[in-house]
């Protein structure tokens, strides 16, 4: 594949503050940016979570949540690291959290138990995924997508694939034997292993500057909206509690079990697009690497940690059924504002990849 200089090693730096949706918002990044006091964050959460219609589809409630969860990650510019635990942030997420978790458990359908052996649990998984029927942006890509709808897909990933495979690592200290080795090869692949310039979130930086925009981190946290929030805070809510952990495994072997044929999907469809094989590396990479990951993810990981813990088992399920419905939902708000002739963004990008 191509031969990269140092321009192509993507370097995280603290994202921008982003613009506020609200009132718990506005008043979170008060407290970051302007040192307002972090004491009633609290009821301020509160009362936004009871205001919310809908707290996974809620503007406000998924920005405030997304914004705490960076603490933890590459940090926001000109805030002091230090408030990654102050007690009046970790209160008002702890409030936030409960009403997502709660939200997702909601919309999430229970699938049937296997017996909880590596085999079972692995076959259960395949055919969970392979039973998902939710929409096919893949497909509308591969297709039908015009510039523009390719341009702004990319800039839905952003926030997660520049940050790729992050919240999945939460888990690696919290497993042991079998599972462990399991998740740690795969995110291995994730981190170029060892080579940094084969970092999968650095060549969809390639992909992201192919197609004119931005490769920075938090660059269009602005534009997009709040589902998309919400399918990278389920994966951060799993990530980070220990109590989750079989949901975050459970999440990664379904989201590894529903990529590698998508990837192909896009990587044709922005061949037909008229981008370059540079530009397609990103896909490209994962319909090899994801074919391999599937089966580590179903058999070793997912599987590996039930056989050692069973107790576990439905924890995995619900991870793996989760992934599919959120990032379902994201879909379909996709599909449904372009079948619609509109933008799936908050507000549409220019021609130079601005608001």
């Amino acid at each position: 594949m191509a031969v990269l200089d140092h321009a192509d090693v993507l370097t995280q730096t603290p994202m921008p503050a982003p613009e506020a949706r609200g009132p718990l918002s506005a008043a979170v990044l008060d407290a970051l940016t302007a040192g307002a006091s972090t004491d009633g964050l609290r009821s301020i959460a509160e009362d936004a979570v009871a205001r919310a219609a809908d707290v996974l589809t809620d503007d406000d409630v998924q920005l405030a949540l997304f914004v705490l969860y960076e603490l933890h990650y590459g940090g926001i510019a000109d805030v002091d690291d230090d408030l990654e635990w102050d007690a009046g942030l970790l209160a008002a997420r702890a409030v936030l959290e409960r009403a997502h978790e709660a939200a997702v458990r909601a919309a999430v359908p229970v699938p049937e138990r296997p017996e909880p052996t590596a085999e079972a649990v692995s076959a259960a998984l395949f055919a969970l995924t392979g039973e998902d029927s939710g929409p096919s942006l893949s497909r509308w890509i591969a297709r039908k997508a015009d510039l523009a709808q390719i341009r702004e897909f990319l800039v839905q990933k952003t926030v997660y694939t520049l940050k790729e495979a992050d919240p999945h690592s939460w888990a690696i200290p919290r497993l042991s034997g079998r599972a462990k080795s399991a998740l740690v090869e795969i995110q291995s692949d994730e981190y170029g292993g060892g080579r940094p310039k084969r970092i999968h979130s650095a060549i969809f930086a390639r992909t992201l500057r192919a197609a004119g925009l931005d490769d920075s981190y938090g660059a269009y946290v602005d534009l997009v909206p709040a589902i998309t929030l919400a399918a990278l805070n389920t994966m951060s809510l799993f990530g980070l509690h220990r109590r989750l952990r079989g949901a975050i495994v459970g999440h990664l072997a379904a989201f590894e079990m529903t990529s590698s044929i998508p990837s192909k999907l896009y990587g044709d469809g922005f061949r037909r697009a008229g981008f370059d094989e540079d530009a397609t590396w990103y896909f490209d990479e994962h319909v090899e690497a994801d074919a391999v990951h599937e089966q580590i993810a179903g058999r070793d990981l997912a599987g590996g940690l039930v056989e050692a813990d069973p107790t576990l088992l439905d924890d995995v399920l619900f991870g793996a059924a989760a992934c599919l419905v959120v990032e379902g939902m994201v879909g379909a708000h996709v599909l449904a504002a372009w079948e619609a002739g509109t933008t799936s963004l908050r507000r549409a990008l220019t021609t130079e990849g601005a608001a």
